[in-house]
């Protein structure tokens, strides 16, 4: 690839960008009915659908990198927030996500103090029905899925590419790994890793 001096003059500035992205999105929450507080901090495009019934509300000292590698294993992956009908989706204070995807169809909570690697999905519902007769009609199939609340509670961290699914509660101060499906609840204090992801050990003080 040839070098292009004219392309790299137009090129915005990193630090630019992330200060526009700053002020945009804190805009574009506002839109979509998210509380939030001063000190969030969304970086890049980011994908947002809050239904008009839900509620999405989120603590102190927020930051979201989506993408464009401010967190270079997100690459260029974009975040997502998404509130179905009715649903809320609860972040606590000194949160810390990078292009992560989190759905909400009943309800999802997230504690203090938590951090959630690259690429994760928390996912409270099937998304589809598990009746095949049922998915032949899209009018039915999405909105009759099954659901339960997704609950991570303080100090959790999630490491890369975790998928958590619905009914899964992750105990304060445990560690998921990297990679992990999480089909089930997790205690507090421990490391836990897997395809179903499982404790592996407990943390000990």
């Amino acid at each position: 690839m040839r070098y292009n001096p004219i392309a790299r003059f137009l090129r915005i500035p990193r630090r630019l960008r992330m200060i526009y992205y700053i002020h945009w999105n804190r805009l574009k929450f506002s839109f979509c009915g998210i509380k939030f507080e001063e000190e969030m901090n969304v970086y890049n495009k980011i994908y947002v659908n809050v239904h008009p019934t839900a509620q999405v509300s989120i603590g102190h000292n927020f930051t979201f990198s989506s993408g464009a590698a401010f967190n270079p294993l997100s690459r260029n992956i974009r975040g997502c927030i998404f509130a179905e009908a009715k649903s809320n989706i609860i972040i606590g204070d000194n949160v810390g996500i990078s292009s992560a995807t989190l759905w909400a169809k009943e309800s999802v909570q997230i504690g203090n103090n938590v951090k959630i690697g690259s690429d994760c999905i928390l996912l409270d519902t099937d998304a589809h029905n598990l009746d095949y007769i049922i998915r032949r009609d899209s009018s039915r199939d999405t909105f009759t899925a099954k659901s339960t609340p997704i609950i991570i509670e303080d100090d959790v961290l999630i490491g890369t590419r975790c998928i958590i699914l619905k009914g899964v509660t992750i105990g304060a101060r445990s560690v998921i790994g990297s990679g992990s499906i999480v089909t089930k609840s997790i205690p507090a204090d421990c490391i836990a890793a897997g395809n179903p992801c499982k404790v592996i050990k407990v943390i000990s003080e």
